[in-house]
C-alpha cells in the first residue's frame, strides 16, 4: 500500500509544484497567457486522454508492469520539463508527463481492488491513496517553494524523482501482478478516436479564450462531438472494447463519476487562482504562499481519512450531500475575496471548500471500482481517474479562460491614464505580465 501511495505522490507533486512555479517560468520563458494555460493543463488533458487506454492496457499486459513502465517514463519526462528552454518545449514535455502519468492512477486503483476485497478495507485503502495524493499537494508547494527561492524554476520538476526511484526499486518486490487472462487485443483505432474526440474540444476552448467566438472554434467542437459519437458506436460494436460502456448501466457507478467530474472541474480553477492571489496580489514569496495553502491541504487530508469511517454509520449519499453543503459555504466565502480582504477569508473559504469535497472525492472511487467486475477493475479505475482529470483540466481550460476574459475586461476599464503603451499592452495580457510591467514603470 505504501508503494502504491508513492505513485499518487508522483502525479500530485507534479501538478501542485507547477502552480507556484508558473509565474517564474512564464517570466523566464516569455510565455503568453495562452501558453501559460497550455503549460498548466496540457498535462491534465493528455492524462485524461490516455487514461482509458492505459486502464485497459493494464488489464491486458499486467497492472504492475504498466505501473513500473509509466514510472520510468514519468521520470524521463520530468527531466525534460526541468531543462526546457522555451514554452513550446515545456508544453511538449508536460504532454509526455501526462501520457506517463496516465499509467499510474488506474494501475494503482486496480491493484488496490485486487488486494482488498472487503468493501470497508478497500474504501479505507482508497482514502489512504487519496490522502497520499493530497500529501503530494502539501509536500509539493512547500518543497517547491524552498526550491524556487534557492534554485531555478526547473528544479521543481525534479522533486518527484526520489519517489520514482523508490517505486522502481520496491515495486517489483512488493506489488502483486494481475492481468485479465481473457482480455482481447487493444483496439488502436479506438485509441485514436478517443484522442481525436478530446483534442479538438481542447483546442476550441483555447481559441475561445484568445479570440472569442470564431467559426474555427465552433467547427472544432463539432468535430470533437462527431468523433466522440463514432467512438461510442465502435465501443458498442466491439467484442473487446477499449471502453466497456456496459459499466455505465450501474447507476451508482455513473452517478459517482458525474459527481467527480463536476467537483474537480471547479477545484481545478480554484487551485490555479488561489496561488496567483497569494503571490501576485498579496505579494508573498513562493514558500510563504505554499505555507498559507497548508490549512486547506490539511483540511482535505483529514476529510479523506475520516470520510470512509463515517460512511460506515451514515449512508454515503447523505455524507456526500452534507460535504457539498460545507463546500458551498467555503465557495461563498471565496466569492468575498478582493484586493483588500486579506488572507483570513481566503484561507478559511479554501479550507472549507476542500474539507467538504472530501466525502465526494474519497467515496466515489470506491463506488466506481467496487461496482465493477474484478476483471474490469483497471477499466473502472481509469474511468474514475478520467472523470477526475478531465474535469480538472476542463475546469482549467473553461473557467481559466473565463477568468482571463474577466481580467482583461476589468483591467481595460481601469487602466490608469499615462501608462506607457508597452506596459499597458503587457498589463492587458496576464496578471503575471502586469506585475512584471509594474516593476519597470
Amino acid at each position: 500500500m505504501a508503494v502504491l501511495v508513492l505513485a499518487s505522490l508522483l502525479v500530485s507533486i507534479d501538478i501542485f509544484v507547477l502552480v507556484l512555479a508558473l509565474p517564474y517560468l512564464s517570466a523566464d520563458l516569455g510565455a503568453s497567457s495562452i501558453q501559460q494555460l497550455w503549460i498548466m493543463d496540457i498535462y491534465g488533458f493528455m492524462l485524461a486522454g490516455f487514461l482509458i487506454t492505459m486502464g485497459t492496457l493494464g488489464d491486458r499486459i499486467g497492472r504492475r508492469k504498466l505501473l513500473l513502465m509509466g514510472t520510468a517514463s514519468f521520470g524521463i519526462a520530468s527531466i525534460l520539463s526541468a531543462f526546457s528552454v522555451s514554452p513550446e518545449m515545456l508544453i511538449v514535455s508536460r504532454a509526455l508527463l501526462g501520457i506517463a502519468g496516465a499509467t499510474l492512477a488506474p494501475s494503482t486503483l486496480a491493484l488496490i481492488s485486487n488486494m482488498f476485497h472487503d468493501p470497508k478495507k478497500r474504501g479505507f485503502a482508497i482514502s489512504i491513496w487519496m490522502a497520499g495524493f493530497k500529501g503530494g499537494a502539501a509536500i509539493g508547494p512547500v518543497v517547491g517553494g524552498v526550491m524556487l527561492e534557492n534554485f531555478w524554476w526547473g528544479s521543481v520538476f525534479l522533486i518527484g524523482i526520489p519517489a520514482m526511484l523508490l517505486l522502481l526499486v520496491f515495486g517489483p518486490v512488493l506489488l502483486p501482478e494481475y492481468r485479465d487472462a481473457n482480455a482481447g487485443r487493444l483496439d488502436l483505432v479506438s485509441v485514436g478516436l478517443s484522442l481525436a474526440a478530446i483534442l479538438p474540444v481542447i483546442y476550441s476552448f483555447k481559441e475561445l479564450s484568445k479570440n472569442g467566438l470564431q467559426p474555427l472554434s465552433i467547427a472544432a467542437i463539432m468535430v470533437g462531438i462527431v468523433i466522440g459519437l463514432i467512438f461510442v458506436q465502435r465501443q458498442r460494436a466491439l467484442t473487446d472494447p477499449l471502453l466497456d460502456l456496459r459499466l455505465f448501466n450501474n447507476r451508482s457507478l455513473s452517478t459517482a463519476m458525474g459527481g467527480q467530474f463536476f467537483g474537480t472541474m471547479l477545484m481545478g480553477v480554484i487551485m490555479l487562482l488561489v496561488p496567483q492571489y497569494l503571490q501576485l496580489v498579496e505579494g508573498l514569496m513562493s514558500l510563504k504562499a505554499a505555507l498559507w495553502m497548508l490549512p486547506s491541504v490539511a483540511a482535505q487530508i483529514t476529510s479523506f481519512l475520516i470520510s470512509p469511517l463515517i460512511a460506515r454509520r451514515i449512508r454515503p449519499a447523505y455524507l456526500m450531500g452534507l460535504g457539498l453543503v460545507v463546500s458551498v459555504t467555503g465557495l461563498l466565502l471565496l466569492a468575498q475575496v478582493n484586493a483588500a480582504s486579506g488572507l483570513t477569508i481566503l484561507v478559511t473559504g479554501y479550507a472549507l471548500t476542500n474539507f467538504g469535497a472530501g466525502p465526494l472525492m474519497t467515496l466515489s472511487p470506491d463506488l466506481i471500482v467496487g461496482n465493477a467486475p474484478p476483471e474490469k477493475a483497471g477499466s473502472a479505475g481509469s474511468l474514475s481517474q478520467t472523470s477526475n482529470e478531465f474535469g480538472f483540466a476542463l475546469g482549467l481550460a473553461v473557467l481559466g479562460s473565463v477568468s482571463t476574459v474577466v481580467y482583461r475586461n476589468q483591467i481595460t476599464n481601469t487602466m490608469p491614464a499615462g501608462v506607457p503603451a508597452e506596459a499597458a499592452e503587457a498589463t492587458r495580457n496576464t496578471l503575471v505580465d502586469a506585475t512584471e510591467a509594474a516593476t519597470r514603470v
